[in-house]
């Protein structure tokens, strides 16, 4: 049986929701069973959004990430990520509350697609204007 403590974080960001395990470990990120790199094609920035937590930390290359994201699209689940990993590391230790605060990781961004109203083309952009 399994004797090693994984600690278990939930992260949302736009519709995506990210269900994150930390295990301590030599350092990897699996996302749905795929490396992180691959999950999210190789796009620097959002691999560096969803290790952020870890950096600030330095706990880096101490736990082993795997996790389940589903809903919105590439940079709403990196994002998703990012929340869950943070909350996770919470529950390993609360002392690190402090610094994932202060630079605002612990935060959901709540910013959401605004819906589409009555008689409009998207959410703002009304109807085309005819003089005659």
């Amino acid at each position: 049986m399994n004797a090693q403590p994984r600690y278990y974080g939930t992260g949302h960001r736009k519709d995506a929701t990210a269900r994150v395990w930390l295990s301590p470990g030599a350092g990897r990120v699996s996302v749905n069973g795929r490396e992180l790199d691959e999950y999210l094609g190789y796009r620097a920035a959002l691999i560096h959004e969803v290790l952020s937590p870890l950096q600030l930390t330095e706990t880096l290359g101490t736990y082993d990430v795997k996790a389940t994201a589903s809903g919105g699209g590439v940079s709403g689940q990196a994002g998703a990520l990012r929340h869950g990993i943070a909350k996770a590391l919470l529950v390993v230790s609360p002392d690190l509350r402090v610094p994932l605060k202060r630079a605002g990781l612990l935060t959901r961004d709540s910013r959401v697609k605004e819906r589409k109203h009555a008689g409009c083309h998207s959410a703002r952009r009304g109807k085309q204007f005819s003089k005659r």
